[in-house]
């Protein structure tokens, strides 16, 4: 006797109303109890909807993409009274022949399915590392039968049924590969029937997806294997807790230790299917990633690491003017092939001309730095070499020479680095570029410069001469091709006339873009800033 029944969406908290995100079954389907019916989705979790009942799928009042409240009609479902009792028996003196007959029964409903290594990437082999299972034991649907591992990863094999294990046919330190027998699994012909699953040797997996979608369906993209973190991600914590995913999905994931954080859902709003996380834990066990790119570049990720796990930790928020400087260096440090060039240079002159001026100097109001001769002596140097006070053109085909003289001065403040222009430098004396060295310092750390007080540099400075060093590399400040960094001077003995005497020698490197200057255009111009740099003179000129 068969009677029908409304199944009614329960109470799901104090929703308004939900999208339908998804409709796992279609009329025609067995379903089970706690068999997933429709999947729901809030702003803000994914739920599974299960059938109360054992039934026939008869008619579907729903479709993907629907707002529905508790008490909707979900589903029409032809429930089988012989499917909720056993048989009855007609009372018999003789009770042997009726438990004969049932076990012909039960064994009836039995059949052994061969379970075997899934699509787990291009191996030729794997170890297996754990057999998790044993003869007669009773194994769920997804729970763990053997762990397995490659050159590159460990992961674990799920069970595609539900059943009892009859027989395991590997052991640890076995080599496998796709499609090796794993185990034998006894599986009810009823189960097997109403699961979703399947194993590589069975008929393919029914489409869960209603037939007037089907034609939307078979526009899903394939899914793809993990996109890197963007920048917005916290690295260090999971992202799992946020994705998109079902119940489902997620134990699934869990059972694979799969972190839904990284894995690109495929699916509708990009949620997270079933396939998308085979299709990553295959990309992971090959150490196949595939990743956004951008002009060109195919770049590794960094994993994320939970470092709570360790110790304690505090979070504390990069500034706004850290991150977009990080940006900025980020972009130029995978886009700009670096090279530095390293040299020093005897100072001792400068030096003494520079002490000679203090009181000079402290009479205009303004305090000479060694900086001050810095900026004179490069500007020297890039009228000389041309090339260094250029820009590569966006297509990379031509050189963007430019004719004047704006040079970047790189300030350190409590928010980050900041890089003020002086402009013009070519056209000031040293006490005028000591006087505005001071004033765009002193600006940058009372945040008070403006965007265009940081555009428009041909060459940037960067010195470290006031804390100390021997020599760096700093990050070239594109679009320029070219970067200055000044270490501190230190006194050294040279030999000079047959004798040694001590000298203030100053270190200092070149970093330079290599799509631009070559090697020996490098050298030549730290040897000539070196030469301008021993003979004051030269600066004056």
């Amino acid at each position: 006797m068969s009677t029908e029944r409304e199944i009614l969406l329960p109470d799901i908290g104090d929703f308004d109303s939900v999208e339908v995100i998804d409709i796992a079954v279609k009329p025609g389907d067995k379903v089970n109890i706690e068999d997933t019916l429709i999947t729901l989705e809030s702003d803000k979790a994914t739920m599974d909807i299960p059938s109360p009942a054992v039934g026939i799928v008869k008619e579907i009042k729903l479709s993907v993409g629907d707002q529905v409240n508790e008490k909707a009609l979900i589903l029409i479902l032809t429930e089988s009274g012989d499917a909720e009792k056993p048989d009855e028996v007609l009372p018999s003196s003789d009770e042997t022949p009726t438990k004969k007959t049932a076990a012909v029964e039960e064994k009836s409903n039995i059949q052994e399915q061969e379970v075997v290594v899934p699509d787990i990437g291009d191996f030729e082999s794997v170890e297996v590392i754990d057999v998790v299972v044993k003869a007669g034991d009773e194994v769920e649907m997804e729970s763990t039968l053997i762990t397995v591992e490659s050159d590159k990863a460990t992961m674990d094999i799920p069970s595609p049924a539900v059943g009892k294990v009859k027989q395991v046919n590997v052991k640890n330190g076995d080599k496998i590969a796709q499609g090796s027998s794993i185990l034998i699994l006894e599986t009810s012909k009823t189960e097997t029937a109403a699961s979703p699953a399947k194993s590589d040797k069975q008929k393919p997996v029914k489409s869960v997806v209603p037939e007037e979608k089907a034609a939307e369906a078979a526009k899903i993209q394939p899914p793809q294997a993990p996109a890197t973190p963007t920048s917005s991600e916290t690295v260090g914590s999971s992202q799992s807790a946020k994705a998109h995913a079902s119940p489902a999905i997620r134990k699934f994931a869990r059972e694979l230790g799969v972190d839904l954080g990284l894995v690109r859902g495929s699916g509708t709003k990009g949620r997270i299917l079933k396939d998308d996380v085979k299709s990553f834990t295959k990309a992971v066990m090959s150490s196949e990633r595939v990743f956004e790119k951008s002009g060109g570049f195919s770049l590794p990720e960094i994993p994320p690491v939970d470092f709570s796990k360790f110790g304690p930790v505090e979070t504390l928020p990069l500034s706004r003017l850290k991150r977009l400087g990080g940006q900025n260096l980020h972009r130029s440090w995978i886009n700009v092939p670096h090279v530095t060039q390293f040299d020093e240079a005897d100072i001792s002159e400068l030096e003494s001309f520079r002490k000679s001026k203090s009181d000079a100097a402290a009479k205009e109001g303004v305090k000479l730095t060694p900086l001050t001769f810095f900026i004179k002596a490069v500007v020297v140097a890039l009228k000389k070499y041309p090339n260094f006070n250029a820009s590569l053109s966006p297509d990379g085909e031509n050189l963007i020479m430019k004719n004047y003289f704006h040079i970047g001065i790189a300030v350190n403040t409590d928010q980050g680095l900041m890089v003020p222009v002086v402009r013009d430098a070519d056209q000031k004396g040293i006490y005028d570029l000591a006087r505005e060295l001071a004033e765009l310092a002193q600006k940058a750390r009372d945040k008070k410069l403006s965007p265009s007080q940081m555009q428009g540099g041909c060459f940037t400075i960067s010195s470290l001469g006031h804390i100390g060093g021997t020599g760096f590399t700093p990050i070239v400040n594109t679009p320029e091709v070219a970067i200055l960094g000044i270490s501190r001077s230190t006194m050294k003995p040279v030999y000079e006339n047959g004798e040694f005497v001590p000298r203030l020698i100053l270190p200092f490197s070149l970093s330079y873009d290599h799509r631009v200057i070559d090697g020996v255009a490098a050298a030549e111009f730290t040897r000539y800033l070196g030469a301008v740099l021993s003979d004051i003179r030269d600066i004056l000129l």
